[in-house]
């Protein structure tokens, strides 16, 4: 469920992000281009399934690449830094946000990446652990260049008057100062922008699709309910996407969600973690965001409306104090605390109710060994071989299924 609430999240930033892109560049409504983008990767989506994806993202990143080289040359050439702003902006200084980033940034984005299902399935899809080695070591290159680039691209913004005079915070710094280019550079960019988006957008719509039929429904349900699931839920999308007064709030919330949950979640991909259970994560990571309303309570002396609104982090990261910092350090904290004391309460109870009943006491006793979930690498040892279904689909891909139910209580 956290996964496919990550995912709305990130489907509602992407059409956020490029109504506000479309209205910048253009001074146009964004609502259109939003909603033949959402009727034409639903269609095409639909039909093709996760393959399509595939095929988009090989178009994904030959638009970055494109879009890299045309802003990384007409940026250079056509914009004037205006040198009295290098110093009003205070970008070069130190400041409290920038130390606080290295720990914000890091559990951010760490955790938050756990619930999105494309890189998931990304990471099944390859044959062996080498190709999936070979490929993440190519997007890892390529991803810090490319960041790179586009966080140079906010200091040119900031200094070349793009943002204003002083400047001012943006989530779409590279764009306004895309938008100060000619014309022709500006509508190039347009439409790298929209494709860019679209193949982005159907990878979240695939992931929903399989989230939502493997995790909820456990694939007994058709797909074509799955999917037609999806079409109704990129109503509300639209509407959340239009509203949003900033791309970078959904990010945190979503990443918010994530650091409260992941860490009480990996405590069970340990082995000699075998007692914890679903009851223990579900109560961590509400535990986690019930924490940070408290932080907040402390930290705004009492005031319960401030304190909700650190919840949705309304104030984003530049609020220049501690309440973003503190909301990711008590999220996690508080995770961890409240699902010891779940495991804690748990196994009080259940040892009650086994002296009570005169039953054996079994909440920490070690399970029989299953089938290790682990990713099947195409090289299966004598054990993999006696415990999985190993087989090779139409594809010619070999693969292996192993049926494993938790517990939660």
């Amino acid at each position: 469920m956290l996964a496919l609430i990550t995912i709305f999240l990130y489907m509602v930033a992407e059409l956020s992000a490029l109504q506000q892109i479309i209205n910048s560049l253009t001074g146009l409504d964004g609502l259109p281009p939003v909603i033949v983008q959402c009727a034409v990767t639903t269609i095409y989506t639909s039909l093709g399934g996760f393959k399509v994806s595939f095929i988009t993202d090989n178009i994904q990143g030959a638009m970055v690449v494109g879009l890299i080289i045309i802003g990384c040359i007409t940026v250079g050439v056509k914009t004037e830094i205006q040198h009295d702003l290098i110093e009003k902006s205070g970008y070069l200084n130190a400041s409290l946000l920038g130390w606080q980033l290295m720990y914000i940034l890091p559990v951010a984005i760490l955790t938050n990446d756990f619930f999105l299902s494309g890189f998931w399935m990304r990471t099944f899809a390859a044959k062996t652990d080498k190709d999936l080695w070979v490929g993440v070591s190519l997007a890892t290159g390529a991803v810090a260049v490319i960041l790179t680039l586009v966080g140079v691209s906010g200091l040119l913004a900031g200094w070349s008057g793009a943002l204003g005079d002083p400047p001012e915070q943006s989530s779409i710094a590279l764009f306004l100062l895309l938008e100060q280019l000619p014309a022709w550079v500006v509508g190039i960019v347009l439409v790298m922008v929209v494709c860019l988006s679209t193949a982005a957008f159907d990878s979240f719509q695939s992931a929903m699709v399989s989230t939502g039929s493997n995790d909820i429904f456990r694939n007994k349900l058709n797909f074509w309910f799955i999917r037609a699931a999806v079409v109704l839920l990129i109503f509300p999308v639209v509407v959340v996407a239009l509203k949003s007064p900033s791309v970078l709030q959904i990010y945190l919330i979503s990443d918010l969600i994530s650091a409260s949950s992941i860490p009480v979640l990996v405590i069970g991909l340990n082995d000699r973690a075998y007692a914890w259970r679903g009851f223990e994560v579900v109560v961590g990571g509400l535990g986690g965001l019930f924490t940070v309303f408290l932080f907040g309570l402390v930290y705004y002396d009492g005031d319960a409306s401030s304190a909700g609104s650190l919840l949705l982090l309304e104030q984003g990261l530049y609020g220049n104090d501690w309440s973003a910092f503190g909301a990711f350090v008590a999220a996690p904290v508080g995770g961890l605390l409240w699902a010891a004391a779940a495991f804690a309460g748990r196994v009080g109870v259940q040892w009650l109710l086994a002296r009570v009943r005169g039953t054996a006491f079994t909440a920490l006793d070690k399970p029989a060994r299953g089938p290790s979930p682990s990713f099947y690498t195409g090289r299966p040892s004598q054990e993999d071989v006696a415990e999985r279904d190993v087989y090779t689909d139409a594809d010619g891909v070999e693969r292996s299924e192993v049926q494993l139910k938790g517990k939660f209580f």
